[in-house]
């Protein structure tokens, strides 16, 4: 059977944040563009939930806040930490330069349905839903399109411009023989669900010890919880019993009690293998990655769906004009990695450099003391807001252009600068003193 052809000028692979976000902006400013997307609709669980404040800003600009903000959500407003015998706050975000001093606890489902409906209003959008990418489509060297997967049979995507937003697995980056560095990484995440009453903690709260650590995220009538633990290290987990494991859970976090008796069965705790990665080169003529298709980020920060997003912001910033003449070329595909490269090889070292404390953490199987080190940086004035921009901002935030923004004197700035540096010094300081 000949497969139907679709002409598009930009095809989005993935509907996902980054691919949404993509689509959206495209068909706002007038470029028609097919988005594919796998599966029949968006409710998957586990997934990155928390919209950070450079994520809200970008819906301030675009007019889209006040009615995002209508779907249910938590805030958070500070991350909090029990580090053995020491309860501290690790980030402030009341102060990020944002409209929105907080992250949005949202399910990705409720996020993309938003978008996806936003988008819909723009006559150039076209959401495909069960459509899967199988392949690539070129003719001397350029990628020309997609091959996709339907209920009703092969569909060919032709397009001037192919994007692919499908995530750590992307079928796209893989089609193109585009090359990834692999970063090690030393953990991995058990995500699940639990109970949580009213009295528990009220921010999002990590709790280390005992050679793991625990993250609980307030979703109002239950806590997603995830456990983070040795790399390859499940399936021993699985062999030693459920029971096992919930011990564990309770070891950490005494004040669950008995709410650990809700976890029944091991198919209600979900493997995430964490990874960090990118490509060395993002784009190839007429096909471009961004977002984990680009760089798959670790969870740590929950910083991940917000980059993406970044990624897409700053591809229709400079992809929009290009599109619309009929000429990207790529050296304009290669303007978007320039763009976007720099912040997620920062995001990253921190990432990296952050796991490494999991290593100390995984040694010490007995009830930790927090180092002294660790206890003094907490003191340092500044420190949680530091880390708070960098969390709720992150590096290099994107604008819509010709959008209102946020306006911050020029002594903040410099107080920011400060303290970030401050924060630096005092992270160096605490490494110097683990290694002694």
């Amino acid at each position: 059977m000949t497969p139907e052809k679709v002409a598009t000028t930009c095809c989005v692979v993935g509907g996902g944040p980054a691919g949404m976000m993509l689509g959206y902006l495209l068909a706002r400013g007038g470029v028609r563009v097919t988005v594919l997307e796998k599966h029949r609709d968006f409710f998957r669980d586990f997934r990155g939930d928390t919209v950070h404040p450079s994520t809200l800003e970008l819906f301030y600009e675009l007019g889209l806040l006040e009615e995002f903000l209508k779907v249910p959500h938590q805030r958070v407003e500070t991350l909090g930490g029990v580090f053995g015998d020491f309860t501290f706050q690790v980030a402030d975000l009341r102060h990020v330069p944002a409209h929105c001093k907080f992250v949005a606890l949202m399910p990705q489902w409720d996020f993309l349905d938003f978008l996806s409906n936003e988008a819909k209003k723009f006559r150039h959008f076209d959401l495909r839903m069960e459509h899967e990418a199988t392949g690539i489509t070129s003719d001397d060297g350029r990628i020309t399109g997609i091959e996709a997967r339907t209920p009703g049979g092969t569909v060919e995507i032709q397009a001037g411009l192919v994007v692919g937003c499908d995530g750590r697995h992307s079928t796209v980056r893989k089609a193109a023989q585009l090359a990834v560095m692999e970063f090690g990484v030393p953990i991995d995440v058990l995500w699940f669900r639990i109970s949580r009453r009213a009295d528990d903690p009220q921010e999002l709260f990590g709790n280390v010890n005992y050679g793991r650590a625990l993250v609980l995220i307030n979703r109002a009538d239950y806590f997603q919880a995830g456990l983070i633990i040795q790399k390859g290290s499940f399936d021993e987990m699985k062999s030693a019993g459920l029971e096992a494991f919930r011990e564990t859970i309770g070891r950490i976090a005494p004040y669950l009690g008995d709410r650990v008796q809700e976890l029944q069965t091991w198919d209600q705790i979900k493997l995430l293998t964490v990874q960090i990665n990118r490509l060395r080169k993002w784009h190839r003529p007429g096909l471009l990655c961004i977002g984990d298709a680009a760089h798959a980020m670790s969870p740590a920060g929950g910083v991940g769906i917000n980059l993406a997003i970044q990624d897409a912001v700053a591809a229709a910033n400079l992809l929009m004009g290009p599109l619309l003449d009929g000429r990207v070329d790529d050296a304009w595909l290669a303007k978007v990695q320039q763009r976007r490269e720099f912040p997620t090889r920062v995001t990253q070292f921190l990432q990296t450099n952050a796991h490494r404390g999991f290593e100390w953490v995984f040694r010490h199987k007995g009830a930790i003391r927090a180092p002294r080190q660790l206890k003094v940086v907490a003191r340092i004035p500044g420190v949680q807001r530091a880390i708070g921009r960098m969390v709720g901002m992150g590096i290099r935030p994107e604008h819509i252009p010709n959008a209102p923004r946020s306006t911050e004197n020029r002594r903040a700035a410099v107080w920011r600068l400060a303290v970030c540096a401050g924060t630096l010094i005092a992270v160096g300081v605490l490494l110097v003193g683990k290694k002694r």
